[in-house]
């Protein structure tokens, strides 16, 4: 595949997630103009090629690894599970945890706003 095609499916897929190039370097941990080098075709490492696609759920040929909607869910559920326990941490030091039903229910809650609610266009904010 040339660079450009893989370029096109990158940034496709970027799109469809509404990511940002910020949110992109911070989530695979690249700076942000190693990033911007990526997008407006320069020449850029292998490794940064990967850490990119792995982020958008493709290969390294920039073929569909993982459905956007599993991993869309991942990502809400990554952010569920960090939000609520800073809740629990903070409410377990005032002798006011939840209990495992009430956790469960909590994060099932957050997750459903990082996906549908309130909290959409924070999905991929780090």
């Amino acid at each position: 595949m040339r660079r450009e095609e893989l370029l096109a499916r990158v940034q496709d897929r970027k799109e469809l997630l509404g990511l940002t190039i910020d949110n992109i370097a911070k989530l695979s941990g690249l700076g942000n103009r190693t990033v911007t080098r990526f997008f407006t075709g320069e020449d850029v490492k292998l490794s940064t090629v990967e850490k990119i696609t792995n982020l958008l759920g493709l290969d390294f040929a920039g073929n569909e690894m993982i459905d956007i909607d599993i991993l869309r869910e991942q990502r809400a559920t990554q952010k569920a599970l960090y939000i609520v326990s800073l809740v629990q941490d903070t409410s377990a030091l005032e002798k006011q945890g939840l209990d495992d039903a009430g956790l469960n229910l909590l994060i099932k809650e957050t997750k459903e706003q990082f996906l549908h609610g309130e909290y959409h266009r924070n999905l991929w904010a780090s």
